[in-house]
């Protein structure tokens, strides 16, 4: 009859189980977990270097794309300058064109001045200043009243000088030194106007008394 085993030793199967096939195991198992770690980490560093490279290319894109804009707005802002040059000298053009027969007009006054007499020559002059200022108007320009004995509007009225006068009231025009106007509605220049400052002072100078003395 065998002795039984002692309760405290361990099976036969046990013990095999922690033998050189288990170590084996364990450290295949290690290996595989390390490498699919491995494969993790390069895949996810692939897709960062991929999503890098996809970045990159829509910034390239954007940049492009921004000089793009940039050139076609300098081109457009110097085709708008050219544009408005080109206007500006057409529209010059026709105010010119327009005033030579007043130019011409003007030619012909200084030549009929030595063949007639003065009041000959003033009218002439009244026509082709007439002939100017219709001009001048159908361009827009439009004459600023001012009058004497107008109340001075300092929003069309320049004051060159304050003096006392007894035929105007304070604060109105005494004379018009050069008349003002406006173009298309806008102040082209103030009209320059002297402006009565009130009456004029009394004088307090005493009279002269007359000689007491005998004429000889």
């Amino acid at each position: 009859m065998t002795e039984p085993e002692s309760k405290g030793a361990e099976p036969k199967s046990h013990k095999a189980a922690h033998g050189p096939a288990h170590a084996r195991a364990t450290k295949g198992a290690a290996a595989a977990a390390s490498a699919q770690r491995e494969q993790a980490t390069a895949a996810d560093l692939a897709a960062v270097k991929d999503e890098l490279t996809r970045v990159k290319a829509e910034r390239d894109e954007y940049l492009d794309h921004l000089k793009r804009l940039g050139a076609e707005f300098e081109n457009y802002r110097k085709r708008v300058q050219r544009d408005s040059e080109q206007l500006r000298k057409l529209a010059a053009e026709d105010v010119v064109a327009s005033l030579l027969p007043v130019v011409d007009n003007m030619y012909r006054a200084c030549a009929a001045a030595e063949q007639h007499d003065e009041g000959k020559v003033v009218e002439g002059v009244e026509k082709v200043t007439g002939q100017l200022m219709a001009l001048l108007r159908a361009q827009g320009l439009e004459e600023l009243p001012a009058q004497p004995g107008d109340a001075f509007d300092p929003l069309v009225h320049e004051a060159v000088i304050a003096q006392p006068s007894t035929d105007h009231q304070e604060g109105h025009i005494v004379s018009v030194l050069e008349r003002g106007y406006a173009l298309h509605g806008k102040l082209l220049r103030a009209a320059r106007v002297i402006v009565a400052s009130g009456p004029p002072a009394e004088s307090t100078e005493p009279s002269e008394k007359p000689s007491s003395q005998p004429a000889e």
